[in-house]
């Protein structure tokens, strides 16, 4: 999921604490004289000033230096390549928590400077619209300077690992942090021996030089920057097959690679189960990375989804349930990672889908009806659209309570819509628009208002009016083909009184 907080097994998440982001975690320096630059954003409601108008990113070739302390900035140069829209004087990059050394424009020393958690670059002439131009920074990423931030560098045990989602991956690199973006990625880790680096996508080089090893990584999809992932640790890096030859690389703590081992060979069928649902797996390879660390969630990072390893060697929880989160975050690859949201408002697109096949998966290997839990939540939703807003409009955090966009209207709220769209047409339109929609929009992003049109247009009829009454109504609708179905009255909250 974008960033599955995880709950106990018999409720689900509450939200996700987001940690205000301070401007003074950035260092820069001024290399030209210029005008105030003002931070920019391309208007998403939610995060407002994440993003940047007036360039397509094409490429990110990231390249990190590790010590091999993780309490230590690492040294880092960022190189975006990217088309411009319009003609641009500055070139805002979203960046925090690091030290900028130097920027160059195109090969040539630019000026800059910080505006809110915008890296302003200045190039030393004016950039005409349409024009391909080449941004390399040099700076360095600082996972302590990040450390009481809900993302960005997570440090682990022996190392550290990335959660970028939804508004961190500019606490660890420039980027136009938004998922409107996605690119390809070059992500190139140097480590001392000992250590092992993997990244998203496929390895492409490995080069020892004395006492250190660079690892090479590419992509061979275009990525949002909230799932880039890094894993740099004492690690073993295991491999097997999945379906139709698919490469699957999981990366685990040396030490726990057999207590691991039963796990992570259940991702092949998982694989399997989803393509018979929705179609092929939609990249080059998959993987699950289990970090030593402490999170409160798994996420979904592009073909390496990240997770606890602790939640697989403590026996808090059932193997069903555990099954349940790997298929919630496998399923993502599909809806959010492949298809990713256009805006954050569109994000129930993803965690909906991928509450969808998690339920639907225990259903089918646990015998735990999907019914069930559907009206588990329908009974629970007006509290959740009271408290966090319909599905596709959810509430923005509220400033100074720190309250993340990840409540329940978006994981069983939207899946509960889900269900209600498979009423609505039968399972056999619903099944054909779920893989229709996944091929349709690989590799790219789509909209609330995309998926209501291949809706209508799959099941038949114009379903706007159904859709503006699931998604965007303040009280849930009727359930179709359970008349029954009562929906509990939200409790009121005491004034300044969080909900629980």
């Amino acid at each position: 999921m974008p960033l599955t907080l995880r709950p106990r097994p018999h409720h689900r998440p509450l939200g996700r604490r987001k940690a205000a982001l301070l401007a003074s975690a950035v260092s820069v320096c001024l290399l030209a004289a210029a005008a105030p630059a003002d931070p920019l954003g391309v208007g998403d409601r939610l995060y407002p000033y994440l993003g940047n108008p007036g360039y397509d990113v094409a490429a990110y070739d990231l390249s990190f230096t590790y010590s091999g302390a993780n309490d230590k900035p690492l040294q880092a140069v960022t190189t975006i390549d990217a088309w411009t829209t319009t003609d641009l004087e500055r070139v805002n990059l979203d960046f925090a928590h690091g030290k900028v050394e130097s920027v160059e424009v195109d090969g040539r020393p630019a000026g800059f400077t910080s505006a809110g958690e915008d890296l302003v670059v200045t190039p030393d002439s004016r950039l005409r619209k349409g024009s391909w131009m080449r941004i390399t920074v040099k700076h360095t990423s600082d996972p302590v300077a990040a450390k009481d931030q809900d993302g960005g560098w997570v440090r682990t045990s022996d190392g550290l690992a990335m959660a970028n989602q939804a508004d961190a991956a500019h606490l660890v690199f420039p980027c136009n942090d938004h998922p409107s973006d996605k690119a390809r990625f070059t992500i190139r880790i140097t480590a001392p021996n000992g250590y092992t680096a993997v990244a998203n996508g496929v390895p492409v080089g490995a080069d020892r030089v004395r006492g250190s090893t660079t690892w090479t990584y590419r992509t061979q999809h275009p990525m949002a920057t909230e799932l880039a992932q890094v894993s740099i640790g004492r690690s073993a890096v295991l491999h097997r097959q999945g379906p139709h030859g698919l490469p699957v690389r999981d990366v685990v703590p040396s030490a726990d690679r057999k207590a691991l081992e039963p796990w992570l060979a259940k991702t092949p069928d998982q694989i399997a189960w989803m393509e018979s649902k929705v179609g092929p797996f939609p990249f080059e390879t998959y993987g699950v990375l289990m970090a030593q660390a402490s999170t409160g969630f798994e996420l979904e990072t592009q073909t390496l989804s990240l997770f606890e390893k602790d939640l697989f060697t403590e026996p808090a929880y059932p193997a069903w349930y555990l099954d349940s989160i790997m298929v919630h975050e496998l399923s993502h690859q599909w809806f959010g990672d492949s298809v990713s949201p256009r805006t954050w408002s569109d994000v129930w697109l993803n965690e909906g889908h991928a509450t969808w096949y998690e339920a639907l998966y225990t259903e089918e290997k646990a015998h735990r009806p999907m019914e069930d839990r559907m009206k588990a939540a329908y009974g629970a939703s007006d509290r959740w659209r009271a408290e966090g807003g319909p599905p596709a409009l959810p509430k923005p955090p509220q400033p100074g309570q720190k309250i993340g966009i990840f409540r329940p209207n978006i994981y069983d709220g939207a899946a509960l819509v889900l269900y209600a769209l498979r009423q609505e047409i039968g399972r056999q339109a619903f099944e054909r628009l779920e893989k229709m929609w996944v091929r349709e929009y690989r590799d790219s992003t789509a909209t609330t208002a995309d998926f209501v049109r291949l809706a209508s247009t799959v099941g038949g009829r114009d379903l706007n009016g159904f859709f503006k009454d699931w998604l965007y109504g303040e009280k849930t609708p009727p359930m179709p083909g359970h008349p029954d179905w009562k929906a509990m009255k939200p409790t009121r909250v005491a004034k300044g009184q969080a909900p629980e």
